[in-house]
């Protein structure tokens, strides 16, 4: 990292942010990347290869690395391979316009988190940190594409299903599950004891689709509840702000939302509980990294 100065670093990650500005809901990693390429052209030096990694870039890899002070900051969250910016950080974007003000903000902030941990390190060690920690990034970015990609090409009748295991996982009683065919807006309905007696019905609409649900898709599911129902509204392709502040502002109905993202959350917190049979459809095998400075 000896060749890129500490305004370079400022620069690259002002670029990032410069995008995300764009994106209040995020944008995957490798969209950002490749966006930045265009408003902040690598270096010949960064374009370059490892000497080790012949096939590995270095302008994509100081990115990473570049965006570790950020994260820790609390400027930059980055969640399944998606980064997007906090309130604080599209603050210090405005604030810090210089870009070496920029990088020496955010690594103080960097410095601050550093020696709230149970143990320090040095510079090199730090290094040594940011390269496992950017290798555990990419790979938890893959590991996650796979199974969002999985996921978004699952029937409809067979995500259902999903839906309805993980339920059970949860230590609901799933009462009804609907057949293939129209279901008039409830696909899934279940209970908080086996005789559906004690607690509130919960009543669940399962979309498998691209595009975010709206207002007007939520307006329409709260119309299906009863006063003492609770709603579930799971959708793949996730709900527009509007729609979830909808959700929030309900009073009289009880409604949640769950993108894919939350889903598969709830399904590895819940996994061994989940009947074997609906477990399958998405199988899963934990695999361990060293994660530093978590």
């Amino acid at each position: 990292m000896a060749e890129i100065t500490k305004r370079r670093l400022g620069e690259l990650v002002r670029g990032v942010f410069k995008i995300l500005l764009k994106h209040p809901d995020g944008l995957p990693a490798k969209e950002v990347l490749g966006q930045l390429a265009d408003i902040v052209p690598p270096t010949p030096f960064e374009a370059s290869m490892y000497p080790n990694r012949p096939n590995v870039r270095r302008y994509e890899k100081i990115v990473r690395f570049s965006t570790i002070n950020t994260v820790k900051a609390g400027w930059l969250l980055k969640d399944k391979g998606s980064w997007s910016l906090t309130d604080e950080g599209r603050a210090a974007f405005v604030k810090f316009s210089d870009a070496e003000d920029f990088h020496r903000a955010a690594r103080k902030l960097y410095r601050k988190w550093k020696a709230d941990q149970p143990a320090g390190g040095n510079d090199e060690e730090e290094v040594d940190v940011g390269e496992a920690a950017t290798t555990l990034e990419e790979a938890a970015e893959s590991a996650w594409s796979q199974i969002e990609n999985f996921l978004e090409g699952m029937s409809p009748y067979d995500f259902q299903e999903l839906v309805a295991g993980l339920l059970r996982g949860m230590g609901y009683y799933v009462d009804w599950i609907s057949p293939p065919g129209p279901d008039r807006g409830i696909d899934i309905v279940a209970h908080t004891d086996p005789l559906g007696v004690k607690g509130p019905r919960i009543k669940v609409q399962v979309k498998r689709r691209a595009d975010k649900i709206t207002v007007d898709g939520i307006r329409g599911f709260m119309a299906l509840l009863g006063d003492s129902d609770v709603g579930l509204f799971v959708c793949t392709g996730g709900f527009t702000r509007d729609a979830e502040e909808e959700a929030r502002r309900q009073e009289k109905r009880r409604i949640m939302l769950l993108d894919l993202k939350k889903l598969f959350d709830l399904w590895t917190e819940h996994y061994n509980r989940i009947p074997e049979a609906q477990r399958q459809l998405l199988p899963l095998r934990p695999v361990y990294y060293l994660a530093p400075d978590e």
